[in-house]
């Protein structure tokens, strides 16, 4: 049988299923492997409870905020969060915009949970069908836009004209084949950060041939998200790492849309998007590791301070000294008259005492080295448990050439 000759291949040859990793900034490769390194410290992190739910929703809100508000979503980090926990409404004029929030938080969730649940979905013709049509579930379409159905006339974003209607169904195919396929040779035992690096050039990658090929009628940047969060958590990244590359998108909005413009053009338009995306992956990562690290730090500093009442008669004056030292946060100043209202517990405790208690609990707490004065009053001195971490000197540029 005769091969059926694509109009695709005379209008969008770039659309290929075949990626040169040579085209890649030498500075990509590095930050794969950072990226790694880093979704390693994440998924690993000892967390408590509350503090790694607490995590997982922020990042959960900045993604789901970050899909809808590239589409054109207005709602509010705020909004997004009370949504997510049930609280607050949206006028009636605006309910459309919670229906699109609610739409991809519960396909994130089932995401996460049928991962969770062992098993791993492979990309399918179906499965982006399904996810197109709950994306656009409660949403006004313009005339001929089937939620779910693959496309059946020309649409375009911009000055890009998409592919023909009729190849739409044979590229979805292909492009599900071509992810669900193994990129490396399993038989040469390949190194974990080669294995990785193919997982996050699979993500971006599936993204912008879904914006290439432009399959629905609607929702096509909504679906290639959730996809690119569909192939991180099933390869193993952790589930707030795997809202970054949406959240980046989103916060870098004009040169997203610059790089997807640039992708079809020219040698390494796809490159170029790839190192963008990753370049932003490892700047999310970097600022989660952060957020991991102070909130460890809390907990250290509060065991630290439990640590240094024991052995002690836990007598009425010793335990409001305590609640005084954790009632308050690293970095911010206290000043003297106002301890008593860093918080009602507190306020309690100090309620029934004079002002000399206040100064007397202030200054046994300076000696004990739990506080220090500085400029307009009092902050906690949780340095003290940051000098068991190892020192980092600054890099020598000068020390060492790159050719």
């Amino acid at each position: 049988m005769a091969e059926i000759m694509r109009d695709y291949l005379a209008t969008h040859p770039w659309i290929d299923f075949k990626f040169d990793l040579r085209k890649l900034e030498w500075l990509t490769y590095f930050r794969a492997g950072e990226a790694m390194s880093k979704c390693e410290h994440i998924a690993g992190a000892a967390l408590m409870p509350e503090v790694s739910s607490q995590l997982h929703l922020i990042y959960l809100v900045k993604g789901v905020l970050a899909t809808t508000a590239i589409e054109g979503n207005t709602m509010s980090e705020e909004q997004v969060r009370a949504r997510i926990e049930g609280a607050g409404t949206l006028p009636p004029s605006r309910e459309y915009q919670g229906v699109a929030v609610d739409n991809i938080v519960d396909v994130s969730n089932e995401i996460l949970a049928t991962v969770a649940g062992g098993a791993l979905p492979r990309l399918s013709p179906a499965l982006l069908k399904d996810y197109n049509r709950r994306v656009l579930d409660g949403q006004e379409l313009e005339e001929g836009v089937v939620p779910g159905e693959v496309r059946t006339g020309s649409v375009g974003v911009g000055r890009y004209l998409a592919p023909p209607a009729a190849d739409c169904e044979y590229l979805v195919q292909e492009l599900c084949d071509w992810i669900n396929q193994p990129w490396i040779n399993d038989d040469q035992d390949p190194p974990e950060e080669l294995k990785f690096t193919v997982v996050i050039l699979k993500a971006v990658l599936a993204h912008l041939y879904i914006a290439w090929i432009h399959p629905f009628g609607d929702g096509n940047g909504r679906t290639a998200r959730l996809v690119e969060h569909l192939l991180l958590v099933s390869s193993g990244v952790p589930s707030p790492a795997a809202h970054l590359l949406s959240n980046h998108y989103n916060l870098t909005r004009d040169r997203y849309y610059q790089r997807l413009d640039q992708s079809s053009k020219g040698a390494n338009g796809e490159a170029r998007f790839v190192d963008y995306a990753i370049e932003g992956f490892v700047d999310g990562l970097r600022e989660q590791v952060d957020l991991i690290r102070r909130q460890q730090m809390e907990v250290t500093w509060v065991n630290y301070v439990h640590s240094q009442f024991q052995g002690r008669r836990m007598t009425e004056t010793q335990r409001r000294r305590r609640e005084l030292v954790l009632g308050m946060k690293a970095g911010e100043v206290v000043a003297r008259d106002a301890i008593p209202e860093l918080s009602p517990s507190i306020a309690r405790l100090y309620a029934t005492v004079g002002s000399k208690t206040v100064t007397r609990d202030l200054n046994a707490l300076v000696k004990a080295n739990l506080l220090k004065r500085v400029r307009g009053g009092f902050e906690p001195r949780t340095e003290v448990i940051e000098a068991f971490l190892p020192m980092q000197m600054p890099l020598d540029e000068t020390a060492a050439t790159v050719v």
